[in-house]
């Protein structure tokens, strides 16, 4: 699995024996440092019971050892339809 931007995550002991402690972790971005196979750093916040942001950090995990808790939200389509621009009347200014 490979977190994207917003995802949600139960990050345990089965992604890194650091976390004895699970933790919520909120995705800001997967980075392209240079990893073990099957490895890789996210950038994100750690969150608290409640969901909101305790502390930003940034994390090494194993992908398959991550648990996702809520998916991102998907781009809204637009629903108003775009209209071409009318062009804009110029005129010759006066001076003087």
């Amino acid at each position: 699995m490979l977190p994207r931007s917003g995802d949600v995550l139960h990050v345990t002991r089965a992604a890194s024996v650091q976390f004895l402690k699970p933790i919520m972790f909120r995705v800001i971005r997967v980075l392209d440092w240079p990893t073990y196979d099957g490895w890789m750093w996210l950038d994100g916040y750690e969150l608290n019971a409640a969901g909101d942001a305790v502390s930003r950090r940034s994390i090494y995990v194993q992908a398959e050892g991550l648990r996702q808790l809520r998916v991102a939200a998907q781009p809204r389509q637009r629903t108003v339809p775009v209209r071409p621009r009318r062009p804009v009347v110029r005129t010759p200014a006066r001076v003087g």
